[in-house]
């Protein structure tokens, strides 16, 4: 006896979605691909949590490992005690580059799954190191990792939740993955206080590792087709402003045109560099200078936590904010905010006004991390979105190494608040960069105006 064929249930309408999804527009398992957050919200809070875990295996070494350098293996030189994070910039920054391709050749899936399997070994190098140079390999393999995992979890909430909440998909990302680097340094100081800087602090690593390589092979989805379907219904803007970057480039013509040409996307990239090459310096410098003035491990735990807690839970408002007022001034005043900051951990000795600058900072950051990433989602085209976020994504993590170099150069040179000036300096003509070069990147395509927004 043969059965009626059951149809297929009908996707409720999305003003982010095609009007009618082909029947290839299903998954394996017969899940329809469909965009919006509301729509794919198990898969959008699944990878908000394997992006926690990403933002914990970075938050073990914030209080850590710069104490490791100067109190186990004995660094004097400034420069190379930060050889960790130049290492650790230039693995992250290669990687984004290649993760963006390979994400569109083989999947966003696969690389992640990759990225978790190569950060296994991390927490036990650190644990285990005879030597500082192990403490730089770990670091090689950290990088590694963090530019496959970081930036696909980036990727595969942009393809979920399509064009209407980028921004605020990219603040929840962003506030869990810094919120955690937050809490672990936080808690790693307190261990560390406890027990030593070596093995105990370095027990939730592995615990990281091991949770997000699970919950990556057995939870997560594929996601290139949603990036796929929102390709089709692609609409481009009314000033024209983009239709010279409609379909498919080649990897050179992403590169070129996110690195120099195109100019929010290049005002974007040099934004991001500056922005984490405070982070290089803030990570490197800053728990020396609050040890040069008797704080305490954990005193300086809390110090390493307040400004990725604020830059973490900042950006589960600025994200979504961006959405509604633009992306180009929330940068700009950003970037502004962050040389302030700088300027005043350089020029006082107090460990509440430290906090509070340290506060300052993190809201600077809160401002301009999730923004450049949604500015980037605006201007690139679907077909090579992931590639254009991989060279935005080279450009930002060699702010690491760039600060690490630079911080360490000026501060043997003229002593550590120094290299805080000088990067203050730098802080403040990026954020003039983006207001002279950058323009306004976000446009809702009319239907999406005029329909509302599903997501609510």
């Amino acid at each position: 006896m043969n059965a009626t064929p059951r149809a297929r249930p009908t996707a409720h309408p999305d003003p982010n979605a095609a009007p009618a999804p082909s029947p290839a527009a299903y998954g394996p398992r017969d899940h329809p691909i469909v965009l919006g957050l509301r729509q794919n919200l198990p898969q959008f809070v699944l990878l908000v949590a394997v992006n926690a875990l990403v933002g914990g295996m970075l938050g073990q070494e914030r209080t850590v490992v710069p104490l490791l350098g100067k109190e186990v293996f004995g660094l004097s030189g400034y420069t190379a005690g930060l050889a960790f994070i130049l290492v650790f910039g230039l693995a992250k920054a290669a990687t984004n580059y290649l993760a963006g391709t390979w994400m569109d050749r083989f999947g966003r899936k696969p690389v992640l799954v990759a990225g978790w399997v190569i950060a296994l070994p991390v927490p036990l190098l650190l644990i285990w190191a005879p030597s500082w140079g192990w403490v730089i390999a770990a670091n090689v393999l950290l990088g590694v990792s963090q530019g496959m995992t970081w930036s696909t979890t980036v990727v595969m909430k942009i393809d979920l939740v399509g064009p209407a909440r980028r921004g605020l998909a990219m603040g929840f990302n962003e506030a869990a993955g810094y919120a955690a680097v937050a809490v672990t340094a936080l808690a790693t100081g307190y261990i560390a206080q406890a027990h030593g800087l070596r093995p105990e602090p370095f027990f939730l690593g592995i615990a990281y590792a091991a949770l997000g390589l699970g919950l990556s092979t057995l939870a997560v989805r594929e996601t290139r087709e949603h990036a796929r379907l929102e390709a089709t219904s692609h609409v481009a803007r009314p000033d024209g402003r983009h239709d010279h970057l409609h379909g498919d480039l080649t990897n050179r013509q992403v590169f070129i045109q996110t690195s120099f040409r195109e100019p929010a996307l290049s005002a974007a990239s040099q934004a991001g560099l500056v922005n984490n090459l405070n982070d290089g310096l803030a990570w490197g410098i800053f728990p020396i200078i609050f040890a040069s003035a008797g704080l305490s491990v954990a005193k300086i735990g809390i110090l390493a936590a307040v400004y990725p807690a604020v830059w973490g839970l900042g950006q589960l408002v600025t994200g979504g904010l961006s959405d509604r007022v633009g992306r180009k001034w929330m940068i700009a005043s950003g970037m502004l905010l962050q040389a302030f900051a700088l300027a005043v951990i350089a020029a006082v000795d107090s460990f509440a006004v430290w906090a509070a600058a340290a506060a300052l900072l993190g809201a600077g950051t809160a401002m301009v991390y999730p923004t450049l990433l949604a500015a980037i989602g605006d201007v690139a085209h679907p077909a090579w979105r992931a590639r254009a976020v991989g060279a935005y994504r080279l450009w930002r993590d060699a702010g690491f190494a760039a600060g690490a170099l630079l911080a360490g150069v000026v501060a043997d040179a003229l002593g550590v608040r120094a290299a805080v000036w000088v990067v203050a300096g730098l802080t403040a003509l990026s954020g003039l960069v983006v207001a002279v070069r950058m323009y306004e990147t976000l446009h809702r395509p009319e239907a999406v105006v005029s329909g509302g927004d599903a997501d609510g």
